[in-house]
C-alpha cells in the first residue's frame, strides 16, 4: 500500500489514503517519490476548472528514484534517479511527426486510464498520467526522464512543469534575443522562471508584474530590473519603463482573460504576446480589428515550453550546474501530503513561489 492524496470529485475535500498500487507491466516504471511540485494546474482540478477523469490521485511534477521496471523497459533501471514527464510524446501522431512532440496527440491517454485502487476496490486515475502526489506512482517508460549529474533529486522535481514550461517559454516559443525587453504577467513557479530565463537570455530590461507587493523581493532576486503591481494602468507604465514603446516581448503565466489582454497591450508594436498560463473556458479576451492591423503584434500560447523534454532537461541542467538557473530559490515553502490544501489556499491567495512536496522524509 502507498499514502496518496486522493480526489474523489471536484470540489471535494482532500483525502490522505492508501491506494493498491500493482507492479509494473511491460513497458511501464515503478518510481519511488523523492519530491513533487504543487503546480497550479493541481488546484484548478480541484475546482473543477480543468477537466479531469475521476478519481485520481494528484501531482504531476515529480522527480524520484527508479524502484521496478516492467518487461522491455530499457531506458533506466532500479537505482537511477529520475524526473516525471506528464506529457510523453508518441513519437508517431501527426504533431509529433511535424516535432512538435509538446501537441502530441497521443500525451494525455495515460490520464484516462485507471493505473491503482482505493482499498474498496474503486478505480483510480494519475493526475495528468502522473499521480505525483503519492510515495510511488506507476507510469509508461516515456513519462521518465533519467536526471543529469550535479542536479538535486528533490527540486528536479521542478523540472517536470514549471522549469521546462518557463524556460521553454523564452527560449523556444518567443525566443528572447540579448537586448530585448520583457514584462512578466503572473509570479508563481512558472513565472519566475520566465524572470530567471529571460535573464539568461540576456534581456535588458526584465519587468516584473504581480497583485502581491509582497512579490516584489522575490521577483528582484529572480531577475527582474523592475516590478509593478497589476491594476488598469499597467500597459502605460511598462511603456514609461521602455522608452514609450512598451516592451518587446510579454509572458502572460497567470492564465485570466484581462491579464492576457494587459500584456498585449503592454507589447511594443511588432512586438510578441506569449500566453503560458491556463485559462477559464469562457473567459473571453477581444481585439478590436483595427488594432490587430495597426500594432502588428504577434499572440501566441506556448504549451508545456513548446519543450521536448528529452532534448530540453538535459539543456536546462547544463544552466543549473553553472549557477544560471537556481531551482531552489523558486521554492518557498517544504511540505508534507498533509499540507497540500494549505499550499492551494496560498496559491489561490498569489502568496509565495513554489510550494515543494518533501516525500522522502
Amino acid at each position: 500500500m502507498v499514502r496518496a492524496v486522493v480526489l474523489r470529485s471536484a470540489g471535494a475535500p482532500l483525502e490522505i489514503v492508501d491506494i493498491d498500487l500493482p507492479e509494473p507491466g511491460p513497458g511501464q516504471v515503478r518510481v519511488r517519490l523523492t519530491a513533487a511540485g504543487v503546480c497550479h494546474s493541481d488546484l484548478s482540478m480541484t475546482r473543477g476548472m480543468l477537466r479531469a477523469a475521476v478519481p485520481l490521485v494528484l501531482g504531476h511534477e515529480g522527480a524520484g528514484t527508479v524502484a521496478s521496471v516492467g518487461e522491455g523497459v530499457t531506458g533506466v533501471r532500479p537505482g537511477d534517479a529520475v524526473v516525471l514527464n506528464w506529457a510523453p510524446a508518441c513519437r508517431s501522431c501527426a504533431c509529433c511527426a511535424a516535432d512538435e512532440p509538446w501537441l502530441c496527440e497521443n500525451a494525455a491517454a495515460a490520464s484516462t486510464g485507471l493505473y491503482a485502487a482505493l482499498p474498496d476496490g474503486t478505480g483510480l486515475h494519475p493526475g495528468l498520467g502522473v499521480g505525483a502526489f503519492a510515495e510511488e506512482t506507476v507510469v509508461d517508460q516515456r513519462a521518465v526522464l533519467p536526471l543529469p549529474a550535479g542536479v538535486p533529486l528533490d527540486s528536479a522535481a521542478l523540472l517536470g512543469c514549471a522549469v521546462l514550461t518557463g524556460y521553454g517559454a523564452v527560449h523556444n516559443a518567443a525566443r528572447v534575443r540579448a537586448g530585448e525587453s520583457v514584462v512578466v504577467y503572473g509570479l508563481g513557479g512558472i513565472g519566475l522562471t520566465v524572470l530567471q530565463s529571460a535573464r539568461i537570455a540576456g534581456a535588458v530590461r526584465v519587468i516584473a508584474v504581480d497583485v502581491s507587493p509582497e512579490k516584489e523581493e522575490l521577483a528582484r532576486l529572480h531577475g527582474a530590473t523592475d516590478f509593478l503591481l497589476a491594476d488598469d494602468s499597467t500597459p502605460k507604465a511598462v511603456r514609461e519603463i521602455t522608452g514609450g514603446r512598451g516592451a518587446d516581448h510579454a509572458f502572460e503565466c497567470v492564465g485570466r482573460g484581462d491579464a492576457i489582454r494587459s500584456a498585449w497591450s503592454a507589447t511594443r508594436r511588432g512586438g510578441r504576446a506569449t500566453v503560458v498560463g491556463i485559462g477559464g473556458k469562457q473567459d473571453m479576451v477581444s481585439f478590436s480589428a483595427l488594432e490587430l492591423f495597426h500594432y502588428a503584434r504577434t499572440l501566441t500560447a506556448c504549451v508545456y515550453g513548446n519543450c521536448d523534454p528529452v532534448e530540453s532537461v538535459p539543456e536546462i541542467a547544463g544552466h543549473i550546474r553553472s549557477g544560471r538557473l537556481d531551482l531552489d530559490a523558486l521554492v518557498t515553502d517544504r511540505i508534507g501530503l498533509e499540507d497540500i490544501p494549505e499550499a492551494f489556499e496560498r496559491m489561490a491567495a498569489g502568496r509565495g513561489g513554489r510550494s515543494l512536496v518533501l516525500l522522502d522524509r
